[in-house]
């Protein structure tokens, strides 16, 4: 893996959200989801189509990929450029990866013009995203250490001086501690440990991942 390209941050979709907007008595309707394949987009999308298939329009833009590859958008018959194009600039504007939004419009009767649309369909996505659960993807390792009673102590004093959150402790003839650490501290961390517990803490990395930030 290339850590000098993946190892930025980003968002991700925990739980998603619904929300709404009026303009001019047209409804737009956000729909926000967390997929992470085409495949889960599509289905996400013709869900949507068949719970308001009443509606004139059903527009969706997704981001997949933890630096955005894919990207894919749709007017569903509204102008060129009025639609599909602002909600995937909400998208990805807002640092999230991995989800896919579908506004639905119910036409009050009054056309918005061109501009119009482009304000509804980005406020509504603005909404939808609001009333979404974000989460932050950090780039990093997973470490567990192995170390006796008398190490554990040190370990935890010194992990609570670099904000390092322990995801567990195991206690059994030896103590087991796992965590999640950040690209840039693995390496203090990792001697950090050797050093307070003199070389006999047990220490075992794994490869670079991407993690949920508790």
């Amino acid at each position: 893996m290339d850590t000098s390209q993946n190892c930025e941050p980003y968002k991700v979709i925990e739980r998603g959200g619904t929300d709404e907007i009026e303009e001019k008595k047209s409804r737009f309707i956000a729909n926000v989801a967390a997929v992470y394949t085409e495949e889960e987009a599509v289905a996400f999308i013709e869900a949507r189509k068949k719970q308001y298939w009443d509606a004139r329009h059903n527009c969706y833009a997704y981001v997949l990929g933890e630096r955005g590859q894919t990207m894919r958008f749709s007017d569903d018959g509204e102008p060129a450029g009025t639609a599909g194009k602002p909600i995937l600039d909400v998208l990805v504007n807002s640092g999230i990866r991995n989800l896919a939004v579908v506004v639905t419009r119910y036409f009050g009767g009054t056309l918005l013009g061109t501009g119009g649309l482009v304000r509804a369909y980005t406020k509504a996505a603005q909404v939808g995203l609001l009333a979404s659960d974000v989460r932050t993807m950090c780039y990093g390792y997973k470490i567990m250490v192995v170390t006796d009673y008398n190490g554990i102590g040190k370990i935890q004093y010194l992990l609570g001086q670099r904000n390092i959150p322990v995801d567990g402790v195991e206690y059994a003839e030896e103590v087991t501690v796992r965590m999640k650490v950040p690209f840039e501290e693995k390496d203090g961390v990792v001697h950090g440990i050797t050093e307070t517990t003199a070389g006999k803490a047990r220490i075992t990395v794994s490869e670079p991942v991407y993690y949920k930030k508790e």
